[in-house]
Parts: structure tokens; sequence; C-alpha cells
């Protein structure tokens, strides 16, 4: 089988937002406690935080990390979490029926965000709570002094500021799982009127309102237009949420849900462009897709604590997915989405990044590891940073279950300017042809392959495990070659590739 690609250095579609590789933490099972927070773990800090896991943290340069929900958000009480530890209250969650200790809250997560090189990006309580709330928490996050709350923050031990300038809107208000539920109208009111409050605040805070939980929910896509009707001139972004499953085990179908991720991005980028012409405003709303990740794995073994058999467990082990070779292939083609829609989705973050639908797990006591989406994860986040390039790609297709003709052959390509470089992210969908693509880089001048690395595996279940922690794992890889100016590669079946070229 063979592919070309064009990459054209005059043919661009956007300087990429770092924070297109954020990540999420929320207060769900094991992500926060026994994930980032164990003060008894070998490995702690004086905060109690994993030095194994802020390790791996720091790896992957996470720009940014929303919190604390998420599902949890939308019945929690912010100031539950500040304060001495001993005096603060254990609450119950109804999100995930488990029971909350409060031993990690803002200054915990603040203190831990700076120790792994990270922002936080924080999420206000719309389902049971509102407008007050929202603007005394961000009082207290970003005021450096003399007001009620401010004070506050100073006397439990903080004295500047955080001045976190990303704050979300609530979260899935669409659900009608979520705390607080709403109708588009009545979420769009309560979300312009607390971003009016905290533009008070803050003219310079960006702002997210809550988009569609997933592109199959009913009131999807009506759901943008309308929130976005009544909060277009008070807010930055929309935010969408997408999980991808393969109950079926049907490789070929199962990566074609790429194709219906951009569809998704498409028709809310769309609604945007039409509430912009609607109000005549001269503004731009983007996309901020602050939940993704495959999800499924876990989802029997989950069900018994969700639905209330187990009482109100603390931390329990809950949407622990153990990730395969396969999820390595459909992380790497929504990258590669999230590259080639930089232009419109601008933040993103994978949700979560510790134990619950994570890149990273741990044992209590024990080790932390990289599951195997950790690394087109990282690969993205370190190379895919700069100009994301208009790729023309001929790739052979084939049809699947969310989309006809999907390419074979997928690929994503960033031209890092300063550092005179550019980074292909490649993915085979064959099962069972090798792919010899050749690239055609016009524009760039000389060029050399100067990294080359590889993933693939016989076995598209195989997973990596606290024993065996490097069973899928990247490899040099062999034959990339640059000849005048055609970059060469072959791509094994089923098989992520990052290839990077010096210009």
């Amino acid at each position: 089988m063979k592919a070309s690609v064009v990459a054209n250095k005059e043919f661009t579609i956007s300087k990429i937002d770092d924070r297109l590789y954020g990540a999420f933490l929320e207060h769900l099972g094991r992500a926060i406690y026994e994930g980032i927070y164990e003060p008894d773990h070998p490995t702690a800090d004086e905060n109690g935080m994993r030095g194994d896991v802020a390790k791996l943290v720091k790896d992957l340069n996470v720009p940014v990390v929303r919190y604390p929900g998420g599902n949890f958000v939308s019945a929690y009480d912010w100031e539950d979490g500040i304060g001495p530890r001993e005096d603060r209250p254990v609450r119950l969650d109804l999100a995930w029926h488990t029971s909350e200790s409060n031993q990690v809250g803002i200054h915990e997560f603040a203190d831990w965000c700076a120790s792994v090189g990270t922002e936080m990006m924080l999420a206000v309580n719309l389902g049971s709570r509102g407008v007050d709330d929202a603007r005394n928490f961000l009082e207290y996050v970003n005021h450096p002094g003399g007001s009620y709350w401010s004070d506050m923050r100073i006397a439990n031990g903080r004295k500047e500021p955080w001045n976190v300038k990303l704050w979300c809107l609530g979260n899935e208000m669409d659900g009608p799982w979520q705390v607080g539920h709403k109708t588009a109208d009545e979420y769009g009111a309560l979300a312009a009127n607390t971003a009016r409050a905290m533009r008070m605040f803050d003219r310079s805070l960006e702002l997210i309102a809550c988009g569609s939980s997933n592109a199959d929910m009913p009131t999807y896509p009506d759901w943008e237009r309308v929130v976005l009707e009544h909060t277009y001139e008070h807010v930055d972004y929309i935010s969408l949420h997408m999980y991808f499953a393969n109950p079926e085990k049907n490789t070929g179908n199962f990566l074609t849900l790429a194709e219906k991720l951009d569809t998704y991005i498409e028709t809310v980028a769309s609604t945007i462009k039409q509430v912009k012409a609607k109000k005549r405003s001269k503004r731009d709303v983007y996309i901020c897709f602050d939940e993704w990740n495959v999800w499924y794995h876990s989802k029997e073994q989950d069900r018994k604590i969700l639905e209330g058999n187990s009482g109100w467990p603390f931390a329990p082990g809950l949407l622990e997915d153990i990730y395969n070779f396969e999820d390595v292939l459909m992380v790497g083609l929504i990258l590669n989405t999230f590259i080639r829609r930089s232009d419109v989705v601008k933040i993103a973050c994978i949700a979560q990044l510790v134990n619950v639908i994570a890149p990273i797990m741990t044992e209590k006591g024990g080790p932390a590891w990289a599951q195997t989406i950790y690394y087109p994860y990282y690969f993205a986040s370190i190379f895919g940073r700069g100009t994301a390039l208009d790729l023309q790609v001929k790739s052979p297709t084939y049809d699947g279950k969310h989309a006809e003709k999907a390419p074979y052959v997928d690929v994503a390509g960033v031209h890092n300017e300063e550092e005179g470089t550019i980074s292909f992210f490649l993915v085979n969908r064959s099962g069972n042809e090798e792919a010899e693509v050749e690239l055609s880089l016009q524009g760039f001048g000389a060029g050399q392959v100067i990294d080359h690395q590889v993933m693939t595996h016989n076995n598209l279940e195989a997973v990596n495990s606290a024993r065996n922690q490097d069973e899928v794992k990247p490899r040099k890889g062999e034959g990339a070659a640059v000849n005048g100016d055609v970059l060469s590669v072959k791509l094994p079946p089923y098989s992520y590739q990052m290839v990077r070229v010096k210009v």
C-alpha cells in the first residue's frame, strides 16, 4: 500500500496553542488520593504528593490541568477544601457515590501544579450553586489581599494570589446525570450572568461555557446554539467532551471514531460561526475539548460502586481502564485530529491524568508506571508545538461504522520554526498491509531525519503493568530518510510513528 503527503511551508492551519495538550484531574476514584496524593508513599514530598507520579507528569510537560471536576464539581463546595486539614468535613459525593475527605483542596492542588510545572484551569459549581459562589472562589484565588476571601487565603498560608486565568462555567450541564442539570436556556442564562460577574472582577479571564457532553446527546447541536446565544459576548470557549469505545472488539470500526470526532468539531465550529453572524459580533469563540480519552474497559467492574451497592467508600478504584496497544492507535488519531483542527480547538484535556482513565497508573505504596497511551500523548505534547501544517494526503481508504472512505494512513504535521524542525505523527489503520509513505517537503530547504519513533505490537491486547511496565513502548525506527525534498517512511500494519526532520 502506497500513500503520499505534500507538506508545503506556506500552507498552514494555525499556530497551535500549547494548551492543546492539557490534562484533567477530578476528585474521582484514585485520581487524587493514591494518584497524585499519598502521604505514606516512599516517594512522597513534604506535601504528601507522590514523587514518582510527579516525575511522569513533568516528563509530559503538561501545560494546564483542569480541576476539580467533572461531575464532582456540580455539587462541590470549594470552601470544604481550605483551612486546617483536621477541620475539613467529610462529604458524600453524589456524582460517583463515594465519600470525599477534602484532604486535598485548592491549596494542595495549586502547590502540586507548581511542583510539576503546569497551570491551573479551575471549574466553578453551576449545578447546586451559582454566581455568588463563583465570584467568591475567584476572589479567594486571584485577589491580592484586603478583602474577605483574599484575606482568608492569606490566613490559610498563601500570601500571593494564584492569578488563574482559565475558568470553566460548570460541567456537562446538558446531562440528566448532572446535579443541577439544566435546559440550554436555563444554563445559558446562568453562565452568562456568572461570566458577567467574573469579568467585573477581571476582564482578562478566559471563560469556558459548557457545550455538549457528547455528539449523541438528544440536544446536540442545538444546545451549543442556544447557550452561545446567551453567552457569546461573555465567554471565550465552549467545551466539548467525547470518549471512545470499542465494546464490539472491531478495530477497523473503532478507529473510524476519529472521523466522528472531526465531524463533531466541524459541526460546533459551524454553530459558533452561525451565532457570531447572528449577533454581528467581532469576537471569536473557540472550542475547549476538555474531556477526551478511550473509556470502556472498566465499565462493568465499576457498576457495583456507581449503583450504590458498596456504600460510600473513600477513593475506591473507579474507571481504571487498563489500556492496550490498540488504544495507542486511537489516541494517536485523536491527537492528530486536534492538531488538524487547531484553528478552532485551542485547548484540550486528556481525561484523566492518573489512575482514572489515565496514561499514568499507580499501586498504593508501590510503583507508578506509564500506560500504553502515555507515549502518543508524550510525543504530541513534547514535539507537537508550533504551527500545524495543512497537509495534502492521498491514501487508500476503507469504510467503517463511523465513516466512509477513512484513510488507512492518517498523518498530522507540525512545523516548529524556532527549532527548525517538522514533526510528523503517522498512524497506519490497516491491520494487513504495510504502508509506504512519501512526504514531499516543499519550501523547507534541505532536511534530515533527527528522530524516528515506532510503536507496534503483534498483540492488539498487549498492556503495560506494574510488573511488566515496558511491554508496549516506543522503539527507534529504521529506514526513514530524506532524499532531495522527499521523506520516505514505511509504516507496519497497525502502527503509530513519529518522524522528526531538521530543516
